[in-house]
């Protein structure tokens, strides 16, 4: 059964609508938006009606409030009110409302209101679980093709969005850059990073497998695999008009390999002018590589591994991040003994 939130400072009208949509919806009545979020924390309705004008919260402020977080943007909310006014409906509908009901409301009405669009939301979410089926498997593809090409690296991908998801949970916890990552959706977020090394399609087989260490030369070429990348990207949002999660993996790969000193590459962007998935992507990277055989060196064990990371924390690494990290070894060291 479909759950309908009602919100309503107004004992009569929260009444009301109980009585009306009772039969055939879960019914949670609240007096205020304050109570509203609160339950949010633990039940995720299928709808809202929103009430307007309240005190303390009116609807429009709620509605802000809801648009601002993740995990509530995409509730349809249908906004109560016992005006009518074009304003005020133009006003709600530019923020987001998906309809009105005006009030007192007509029984009828309001059960072909919320039935209409409960199965537009309906249709809306099993494209959006199609489309989101697609992306990953796309992702997948495109993260096996650079893999497949890098013999070295084998495994690389996973391990690294392994790691990320511990970061951000970590990063969560500790409120580490917590007013960013708060609208992050981590599942978007970890697979856009499976794409930060995709530039290395575009660099000669003889340089991304060379059993040894590059030339000088040969390490420039490497280099490029960061903007080809971003460029690479940067073709599939002008075909596909794509935003948000393309957005994050051009970030990804355009900027894993700037270091918080500038001496990183290809800009030499520093500190907090490095996007934060450069910056958490620059952390796991590198482990990864420590903890990784190369055709050129042996693998270093985790704690010798996690120690260079420290050394460098201020110098290549965020130093927030870095402490993070370093707080998160247990569960980094476990998450890449379990594989």
């Amino acid at each position: 059964m479909k759950t309908i939130f009602v919100v309503d400072d107004s004992d009569t009208n929260l009444s009301m609508a109980e009585v009306v949509l009772e039969d055939q919806y879960s019914i949670m009545t609240m007096p205020s938006a304050a109570k509203m979020f609160t339950l949010l924390e633990k039940i995720m309705p299928d709808l809202i009606l929103l009430d307007i004008e309240m005190p303390e919260m009116d609807g429009f402020e709620t509605l802000k409030k809801l648009k601002s977080e993740t995990l509530w943007a995409d509730i349809p909310v249908v906004f109560l009110t016992g005006r009518n006014d074009a304003e005020v409906e133009a006003r709600g509908l530019e923020m987001g409302a998906i309809d009105f009901v005006t009030k007192p409301f007509s029984a009828p009405v309001l059960l072909n209101r919320i039935k209409t669009h409960l199965n537009i939301d309906e249709i809306i979410r099993e494209r959006t679980f199609q489309l989101s089926r697609l992306q990953n498997s796309i992702v997948a593809v495109l993260a096996d093709m650079v893999e497949n090409r890098d013999k070295g690296t084998g495994g690389h991908i996973e391990r690294t969005s392994m790691y990320i998801r511990i970061l951000i949970d970590e990063m969560r916890d500790s409120e580490v850059y917590a007013d960013e990552i708060r609208g992050w959706d981590v599942e978007k977020i970890i697979s856009s990073a499976r794409m930060h090394d995709l530039g290395k399609i575009s660099i000669t087989d003889t340089i991304v497998n060379k059993p040894g260490k590059l030339t000088d030369e040969e390490f420039e070429v490497m280099k490029s695999h960061a903007q080809e990348g971003e460029r690479i990207i940067d073709e599939i949002i002008a075909r596909t008009g794509e935003g948000d999660f393309l957005r994050n993996a051009k970030l990804f790969a355009g900027t894993h390999h700037e270091r918080w000193d500038g001496k990183g590459y290809p800009r030499g962007l520093k500190e907090d002018e490095i996007p934060l998935q450069g910056r958490i992507m620059a952390i796991v990277d590198v482990y990864d590589a420590l903890v990784s055989e190369r055709p050129y060196k042996n693998a270093f064990t985790a704690d010798v591994a996690i120690g260079i990371i420290m050394q460098n924390s201020g110098t290549h690494f965020d130093p927030k991040i870095a402490q993070i990290f370093f707080n998160a070894r247990d569960r980094i060291k476990a998450a890449k003994a379990g594989l």
